[in-house]
């Protein structure tokens, strides 16, 4: 692998691309081209070559790329070759969704806590894999116990940070933080933001746009898997 800082888009576009050879891969597809992968997901074939050129060479000249091939190498450098436990604080309305969330059972995260301070919550079981519920005092034995390396944050924001340096002290190193607050952490822990707010500010500029001067792909991939699948079958 290069030795370049390897950004979050590159890796955002990495899960992107899996997904993609997935769906290729239960099609019964065994290769495609980086140009196949760029329409059926509105990028650049260009980029995509670029960004699997930071961790090798994968394509064959003629050929494109094996799908199990690149899976394979992708699911390692993503690190979904190996389960990882999830714990969530806040056992509010939105931290039990997160719980609930059907997506989870297909991938190699599972929810193995919840953390809150209401004592009405505490000992409770959340969803249908009764994922318990622990005192917030009780994170650092329980992410020992659980061998917890994910933890989400889904508590009010002026409580956010003060749960963040709990999960640190606990030794997890990986946050996603659902708190609309900006966060402080130690190096060499990585806290990632989900911001709904700026996200449908975002939609809310492209609503204010004329129409005429909107521009969007969104569906134009739809109809891409049908074309790649008619012509892996005219290059077997």
């Amino acid at each position: 692998m290069k030795r370049e800082k390897i950004s979050e888009l590159t890796t955002n576009r990495l899960s992107v691309y899996l997904r993609c050879l997935n769906e290729l891969a239960a099609a019964g597809i065994k290769t495609v081209s980086s140009q196949e992968l760029a329409e059926q997901f509105n990028l650049n074939s260009a980029q995509i070559r670029k960004d699997l050129g930071y961790f090798g060479e994968f394509g064959v000249r003629g050929i494109g790329y094996f799908i199990d091939d690149l899976q394979r190498h992708l699911t390692i450098i993503l690190g979904l070759d190996r389960p990882h436990h999830v714990g969530i604080v806040g056992a509010g309305r939105l931290g039990t969704a997160l719980a609930n969330y059907n997506g989870l059972s297909k991938s190699n995260f599972t929810v193995v806590a919840m953390f809150d301070n209401d004592g009405k919550k505490i000992g409770k079981r959340v969803g249908p894999s009764d994922i318990p519920v622990y005192e917030v005092s009780k994170i650092k034995k329980v992410v020992r116990d659980e061998a917890i390396d994910v933890a989400v944050i889904a508590v009010p924001a002026r409580a956010a940070q003060r749960v963040l340096n709990q999960i640190m002290t606990a030794g997890v190193k990986a946050v996603l933080n659902f708190a609309p607050a900006p966060l402080t952490a130690r190096r060499g822990v990585k806290v990632k933001t989900v911001d709904l707010t700026t996200s449908l500010e975002s939609l809310s500029y492209f609503l204010a746009q004329p129409q005429n001067k909107r521009i969007t792909k969104a569906g134009r991939g739809a109809t891409r898997l049908d074309e790649i699948v008619e012509s892996a079958g005219r290059r077997v």
